[in-house]
């Protein structure tokens, strides 16, 4: 974050100074009590379940020693300290984050989807780094809180930046696309998820092109078009639509894909006449058409498809995303971090690609599918039967649905346990030395205990 005055501060935010020096400054935003610092802007923020004025004190004991807020009571904690007040503290941060950005001269895609925004994102990400000091968010900051954090670690020496742009609620992406004004907007897909808050795939369509609200007329949106919502003729926006996908009329044509497992893909990209071969690191067929996205968002930018070669031989993903593990001689794909129906049978087709004696699933709940939940777990079960599975196990209530429909396909071996706990008490018996193994489920499910459980081989508490 560039050096600004409170006093700055307190005119963009619509504020005003209770105590302190309009002519002090800060470095940098904290939400966090314990990383608030000397040179940090604190921001309480009231959730749910508690409300950050009541981390203050903690925050003045750290060395911060300017606050912005909106509960008046708070200045009392800080009599001696620079304090902002204003009327809501997140409206204030987001706006304090729009004019930050502005100031800035950088170059910023956004991506948001149903499934694989955060991958597609790290893939930008490398590609842009071949060419330019980049930024993309820490961990998954994709949300009201999490975008604006992300600016505020930007300053004047990034060339460009990615952000994630999250989707729970109608609006919630205009709002993000507001802050961020991208240059290049790229939608992965439209599936299901959030559909028990939006109520179906046409509203969650409408949502996601949220995305390109602010883009310039020069601007882009790039679009995955093997999801069925994504198409040229589907859009009206006022800016260039470029499509990613496995047909020949796309704008970036992917062919010739090959799954080889955990040792990743290989799979060749066409555009504008031109033919790569790339081979990426990560495992997952789905991965080539999110690579095309990136390679036409870093097109954007001026970086060619020989940079999207050398970049993507260097990606790494965020968080547990098929993240390979071995241990006790059994190999787990640890997919733990979040799951949804497409990403589910995805996971099931690395597994499937990749050697083992035995190929085992161990798969709990996918949350917000609203009241078709039943089904689509039903499916995922049955998808993994045709795919003939060895092993299929199911964790939690809804991952009933998926045995059940496992079952009814006939797989060689199907079993449903009510929680992790359970399951742990006979894994040892089921998963068996060179197995190799799929961990997957909503993050709430936390099954990267599980993977841990297989791999190490005793129980995490």
């Amino acid at each position: 974050m560039e050096k600004i005055t409170l006093g700055e501060i307190a005119e963009v935010t619509r504020g005003y100074m209770i105590s302190g020096e309009p002519d002090h400054f800060v470095t940098g935003v904290a939400t966090d009590s314990r990383n608030a610092g000397k040179e940090d802007l604190f921001i309480p923020i009231i959730g749910e379940n508690h409300d950050a004025h009541d981390f203050i004190p903690g925050a003045l004991k750290n060395g911060c020693n300017a606050f912005l807020i909106s509960e008046k009571r708070a200045a009392d904690l800080v009599p001696d300290s620079d304090v902002i007040y204003v009327p809501d503290t997140l409206q204030a941060m987001q706006d304090l984050a729009y004019h930050c950005l502005q100031k800035l001269d950088i170059r910023k895609t956004a991506v948001t989807g149903s499934v694989g925004k955060t991958s597609t994102r790290d893939m930008i990400y490398y590609i842009l780094s071949e060419s330019f000091k980049t930024a993309r968010p820490e961990k998954n900051y994709n949300n009201e809180i999490g975008v604006p954090l992300t600016i505020f670690s930007l300053d004047s020496s990034y060339e460009a930046v990615v952000f994630e742009e999250g989707l729970e609620h109608a609006g919630d992406i205009h709002r993000l696309s507001r802050m961020t004004r991208p240059d290049t907007a790229v939608i992965t897909n439209i599936g299901v998820s959030h559909i028990e808050n939006l109520g179906s795939r046409e509203n969650i369509f409408r949502a996601k092109l949220e995305v390109a609200d602010f883009l310039p007329q020069e601007g882009a949106l790039i679009i995955n078009s093997d999801s069925d919502y994504l198409s040229k003729g589907n859009i009206d926006r006022d800016c260039r639509i470029i499509s990613c996908g496995t047909h020949p009329e796309d704008d970036y044509y992917v062919h010739d894909v090959t799954d080889r497992g955990t040792d990743g893909i290989t799979f060749s990209i066409t555009a504008g006449g031109t033919t790569e071969e790339i081979s990426l690191p990560v495992p997952g067929a789905h991965n080539a058409v999110n690579a095309a996205l990136a390679a036409a968002a870093a097109a954007e930018a001026g970086v060619g498809l020989d940079k999207v070669k050398s970049g993507l031989r260097k990606l790494e993903l965020t968080g547990k995303r098929l993240l390979v593990r071995e241990g006790r001689g059994r190999k787990v794909i640890d997919d733990s971090y979040n799951a949804a129906p497409a990403s589910m049978r995805s996971a099931l087709d690395t597994l499937m690609n990749t050697a083992g004696k035995r190929h085992v699933a161990v798969l709990a709940g996918m949350n917000e599918l609203g009241s078709s939940w039943e089904k689509y777990h039903k499916e995922v079960g049955e998808y993994a039967a045709d795919k003939k599975v060895d092993v299929i196990i199911g964790v939690g209530d809804k991952a009933r649905m998926i045995i059940e429909g496992a079952c009814e396909k006939s797989t060689s071996y199907a079993v449903w346990y009510p929680d992790k706990e359970s399951l742990f008490k006979e894994i040892d018996d089921i998963v068996l030395e060179g197995d190799t193994v799929i961990v997957k489920g909503s993050n709430a499910y936390r099954m990267s205990e599980v993977a841990d459980r297989i791999v190490e081989g005793q129980e995490q508490k």
